[in-house]
């Protein structure tokens, strides 16, 4: 192969481990929060909802 199948090669390999880290890296910095943040408001509630059915 040619240098420049060569250079087409790496250059597509290289975009997609970018593209692979940046998708990797929203969802470690952005998503899971989200979703940890939510099911420790659901458990507060479920809670809170045995605490007011206790009393």
């Amino acid at each position: 192969m040619n240098k420049f199948g060569k250079g087409i090669i790496t250059g597509v390999i290289g975009t997609v481990a970018a593209t692979a880290a940046g998708v990797f890296a929203v969802k470690k910095a952005i998503i899971d929060p989200e979703i940890k943040k939510e099911e420790f408001v659901n458990e507060n509630r479920r809670k809170a909802a045995r605490k007011r059915v206790s009393h």
